[in-house]
C-alpha cells in the first residue's frame, strides 16, 4: 500500500474543520468536519479492541480539536476540547477517511438514526 503524505494541515476552528492537501489541485484537498475526525478516531476508546467492539459516539456535533501534534513522520495525534486525546491518525487512515467523507459520514448519520439518536445541527449545516 502506498503512502498518501498531505502536503498541508490547516485547522479552521470557526468552522470547526481540518483542511488536508495530499498534492497540487482541488481534487486533492479535502475539510473534514471536527465531529466527523472525532467519531471515526482510531482510539480503542471508539474502535475497541476488535470488530464488533465499535462504540457510536453521540452528542460530538459542537466537538473542535484543541490540538494537533505531529507524530513522527508518519501521523498525527488530535486533541479535542472534549478531553479525547487517544489514537493516532496515520496518513494513510486521514487519506481514507477523506476520500471516503461522504459514505463514511453517511454511515455515521444511519447508526446514529438506528440507535435512535437525533443529531443537533449546529451552524449553517
Amino acid at each position: 500500500m502506498s503512502q498518501h503524505i498531505p502536503t498541508a494541515i490547516t485547522l479552521h476552528k470557526q468552522q470547526r474543520m481540518l483542511e488536508l492537501a495530499f498534492g497540487e489541485g482541488e481534487e486533492n484537498c479535502f475539510k473534514l468536519p471536527c465531529e466527523y475526525l472525532r467519531v471515526y478516531s482510531p482510539s480503542a476508546e471508539v474502535r475497541g479492541h476488535g470488530p464488533g467492539e465499535e462504540k457510536l459516539q453521540l452528542g460530538k456535533e459542537d466537538v473542535n480539536i484543541e490540538k494537533i501534534e505531529q507524530v513522527g513522520t508518519y501521523a498525527i495525534k488530535l486533541t479535542y476540547d472534549d478531553g479525547h486525546d487517544s489514537g493516532i491518525y496515520d496518513w494513510n487512515l486521514l487519506y481514507d477517511l477523506s476520500r471516503n467523507y461522504l459514505s463514511y459520514w453517511q454511515q455515521y448519520l444511519d447508526r446514529l438514526a438506528a440507535a435512535g439518536h437525533q443529531r443537533k445541527v449546529i451552524g449553517s449545516e
